[in-house]
């Protein structure tokens, strides 16, 4: 099983790599620009698994750099609160 089957197995990924990334010295701002360009990587290369990517696919193909930025960002903050609470 991938971890993009599952939305709450992809959120886990995401909140474990962010942990990993802030112990090791990242900056918010960097972890931001990479969600960036994960979420633009993703939207143009990769099929989405289940219905929440489906939707955070064609939210980010509305949006404009700024709203994508602020997805990214969005997201960041979704994984960090769920990691608080594990």
């Amino acid at each position: 099983m991938s971890v993009l089957d599952n939305f709450d197995t992809w959120k886990a990924f995401l909140s474990n790599r962010l942990q990993q990334a802030q112990s090791e010295g990242m900056s918010q701002q960097a972890v931001n620009n990479v969600a960036y360009e994960v979420g633009d990587y993703l939207s143009k290369s990769v099929d989405a698994k289940n219905n929440e990517e489906a939707v955070l696919r064609e939210l980010w193909n509305a949006a404009s750099k700024e709203e994508k930025q602020a997805l990214a960002s969005t997201m960041v903050k979704l994984v960090q609160n769920q990691g608080n609470t594990q």
